[in-house]
């Protein structure tokens, strides 16, 4: 048997298999772990999903933590009633993680600071991205701040949780 060729099949089954964990971990982080804010209008959904979203793209790379945003929280919405959202989930979050991934591999520095970046930059995206897209979808400037403290605590919670042991957990990975 080819080496070379055993040798690519076992990485592209490798990372089949680290993108489809971590898409399953972001779904049930999302559709199990969540608090309904009871504020204005929509209010927004407090969920841990992001922490798993932020590992695979911290540890794995930015294209792991696009597809496990993309496809993990855009499955949330079709599965739980939202389905309207799902395509505009799928652009935000993946781009989250696409970003996430970008700044924590090309950025030089103190990994804590680097991860903490890339964090306070999904912030950013999923703020902007979920304000306009309420706009887009009830039609209304005004209700869409509703949903911006939600987003911003949403993001903060699963950064304080994931910045301080992505360092370790990506030692770890490359071990494997």
């Amino acid at each position: 048997m080819n080496s070379t060729y055993s040798s690519l099949q076992s990485t592209k089954t490798r990372t089949l298999v680290i993108n489809a964990l971590f898409i399953a971990l972001t779904l049930v982080a999302t559709m199990f772990i969540n608090i309904k804010l009871p504020i204005m209008g929509n209010g927004g959904l407090i969920h841990l999903g992001n922490v798993p979203l932020f590992i695979a793209a911290i540890v794995y790379g930015k294209k792991t933590g696009a597809i496990a945003g993309a496809f993990g929280m855009a499955f949330f919405d079709l599965i739980s009633g939202w389905a309207a959202w799902a395509p505009f989930t799928f652009v935000i979050v993946g781009a989250m993680g696409f970003v996430v991934g970008l700044i924590a591999e090309k950025v030089p520095g103190n990994k804590f600071m680097v991860y903490a970046l890339a964090i306070a930059t999904a912030l950013i995206i999923k703020v902007v991205g979920y304000y306009f897209t309420e706009v887009l979808l009830y039609g209304n400037w005004i209700q869409p701040f509703g949903s911006v403290p939600g987003n911003i605590l949403q993001v903060a919670i699963a950064g304080i949780l994931v910045v301080p042991i992505a360092g370790r957990l990506k030692k770890m990975a490359g071990q494997i």
